[in-house]
């Protein structure tokens, strides 16, 4: 029982870091929000059934980003889209942006949503991040050169950026400072019950045989 209360726990832990991550990506990356868009336009939920380990997830797509969860939303009976993988499969998935690879995940549910959760899938990642910011900082070439009033605009929206990122990561940093400090105190406590549970047993043990000796 206490071993499925810390898994659960640290599952939930884990989460809460994905999904700041999840968020700053959209945050950061316009073709993977207009990849999301439609799908948190209908509320789309999708269910995520991982093999080694065994786990499932609960990815609901709605204006504020992807909210995951270890269970389905209040009021929804079953999810949209269930994505059957190895942990493997999805990782390489989400790594290699390729369709052949998506294509080998197992889903069900209505073929737009199905559609709609792949192509999120190829357009998450570090790589198009890294690729689209690329062509920002290459785009002004063969343009007129900017004025200096656009300069300067520009330069407060890198700064901008930049603060923004910052924040994120300090939230990253700190959620995951949370983490270990949360952990640490679960095997803590499981020590504690353990310790506990034996010494309860060893004077049981030696009630009994107290008991059978009198």
């Amino acid at each position: 029982m206490k071993r499925s209360t810390l898994s659960h726990s640290f599952l939930n832990i884990i989460l809460v870091f994905i999904e700041s991550a999840l968020t700053l990506l959209l945050r950061l990356d316009p073709e993977l929000r207009k990849a999301a868009y439609p799908l948190a336009k209908q509320g789309t939920v999708v269910a995520l059934r991982l093999y080694l380990p065994h786990v499932e997830i609960f990815a609901t797509f709605s204006t504020k980003g992807v909210l995951l969860d270890a269970q389905l939303p209040i009021g929804r009976s079953e999810p949209d889209v269930v994505i059957n993988a190895y942990s493997i499969q999805v990782i390489n998935a989400i790594t290699t942006h390729d369709s052949e690879t998506t294509e080998k995940l197992q889903m069900r549910g209505e073929s737009v949503q199905v559609q709609l959760v792949k192509q999120f899938i190829m357009q998450l990642g570090l790589g198009n991040l890294i690729q689209g910011l690329i062509k920002k900082i290459k785009g002004g070439k063969g343009k007129s050169k900017p004025t200096d009033a656009e300069m300067a605009e520009k330069k407060d929206n890198y700064k901008l950026r930049i603060k923004e990122q910052q924040t994120q990561i300090s939230t990253l940093t700190t959620k995951n400072r949370e983490l270990e400090t949360t952990v640490k105190e679960l095997q803590s406590k499981q020590k504690t019950l353990m310790i506990v549970t034996i010494m309860a047993l060893v004077i049981m043990i030696g009630s009994v045989i107290a008991l059978l000796m009198n």
